[in-house]
């Protein structure tokens, strides 16, 4: 179809689509999504090859948030039955980390629910990422903490944290009808204060809370122009005891169409299969490597993943391969252009669209970001159309039990 070989031709230049074309791609018909895959994998192979990037979470305080973030488990006013805790002591959280790296990880990702950390909160994180750097050298450290005051990312970087998330998680226009705790911009300015600290820059979205195309276009437009490095997608985990819980807007195809369309407005970024997939794309999760190139592996925040043997069977059946500690994830030409790149401390090139450099550009408080608010195990539910929108869903949703803040091995 035209509007594919134009979106293809676009993306190998790292050209940006038109909104126009970014919607037609999230209107496409069921008929049409493997021909949608097969060209978004093209773009994706020419970036990134068949390698597959893992990453692993560690969730260093768990729950008791003051933000009311609608979509997390973590939030203020959560009844959903979550482990909660404070903050993992430094061996605590490195050997979490070690279990992720044994398994293939390549990044660790340091979370922390709250609205920001405070000074000592950075320091204590500090003392974390050096226990985890003494045990494995070369493993990327990103951190995900909040709103980050003056000062804090040049901290944290200081302290051998290599790239900082904040999501931005919806369009501007809608924020304020999921999260009243902050604002959409306090999420922007912690992101540009990361890049601006030479941190690699991780922000991205969640989907499947009720907003419509043009809100999922709109935020991955706002991406671009802030040109994260990494760009995870998220799809919403309805978690029982929060506002959202009944929101079962998704099905498999839909969530192929929209990391398709994130590959195509951001063609060389790090595009990151986060929470949420094995729930909402269930059989079809193998598809989506062709469409993303990072994954993480195992369990999320508050909730279950599928097995870490389970993630590794997949991308080995699927053709893939898992990225070495040896390979650099960005392209040589967002390293050379000053993307902050995946272990990289240069500093980032604020103002150049994700994906197109000639093209120029405009430029948590709970951490839930990269998860969702968790995620069940793969087939753990059939592959039907979803819930009725009354309907919660709680056959879905598995609440972790193990690895950080416990007593019980993690799954990695």
């Amino acid at each position: 179809m035209d509007l594919l070989n134009t979106l293809v031709d676009k993306g190998l230049r790292r050209e940006l689509p038109t909104r126009e074309e970014a919607l037609a791609v999230l209107a496409t018909s069921d008929d049409e999504l493997l021909d949608v895959v097969a060209a978004a994998g093209r773009v994706r192979r020419q970036w990134f090859g068949r390698r597959v990037k893992l990453n692993y979470l560690v969730n260093l305080k768990s729950g008791l948030c003051p933000e009311d973030c609608s979509y997390c488990s973590q939030r203020l006013g959560s009844k959903a039955d979550i482990l909660k805790y404070t903050w993992l002591k430094p061996d605590q959280a490195s050997e979490a980390a070690a279990a992720g790296v044994a398994g293939g990880a390549k990044r660790v990702c340091l979370v922390a629910s709250g609205r920001g950390p405070t000074d000592r909160d950075v320091d204590r994180v500090g003392k974390t990422i050096e226990a985890i750097k003494e045990q494995n050298e070369d493993v990327e450290v990103c951190a995900c903490l909040g709103l980050l005051s003056e000062g804090q990312a040049d901290r944290l970087r200081d302290a051998g944290a290599d790239a900082y998330n904040h999501n931005l998680n919806t369009s501007e226009s809608t924020y304020g009808e999921i999260t009243t705790t902050h604002t959409y911009q306090d999420r922007v300015d912690t992101v540009q204060q990361a890049q601006a600290a030479g941190l690699s820059a991780c922000s991205g979205l969640i989907a499947g809370m009720g907003e419509s195309d043009g809100d999922l276009v709109d935020v991955v437009f706002s991406l671009r122009e802030l040109d994260p490095d990494s760009v995870p997608v998220n799809f919403l985990i309805p978690f029982e005891g929060t506002p959202l819980a009944k929101e079962w807007n998704l099905t498999p195809q839909r969530a192929l169409r929209i990391l398709a369309m994130v590959r195509f407005v951001c063609p060389d970024v790090e595009v990151r299969l986060a929470g949420g997939r094995e729930v909402h794309l269930r059989s079809l999760q193998p598809l989506a490597l062709h469409l993303a190139n990072s994954i993480f592996l195992g369990d999320y925040l508050t909730s279950e993943g599928q097995a870490g043997k389970a993630d590794l069977d997949m991308i080995a059946d699927a053709g893939f391969e898992v990225e070495g500690a040896d390979k650099v994830t960005l392209p040589e030409h967002r390293r050379a252009e000053g993307g902050s790149g995946c272990g990289s401390h240069a500093a980032a090139d604020a103002g150049a669209g994700c994906g197109s450099h000639e093209s120029g550009g405009a430029g948590c408080g709970s951490h839930e970001g990269e998860s969702s608010g968790g995620c069940g195990p793969c087939g753990s539910g059939p592959a039907e159309e979803p819930a009725a929108a009354d309907e919660a869903r709680t056959d879905l949703v598995a609440v972790r039990r193990r690895g950080a803040g416990t007593d019980l091995a993690p799954n990695a």
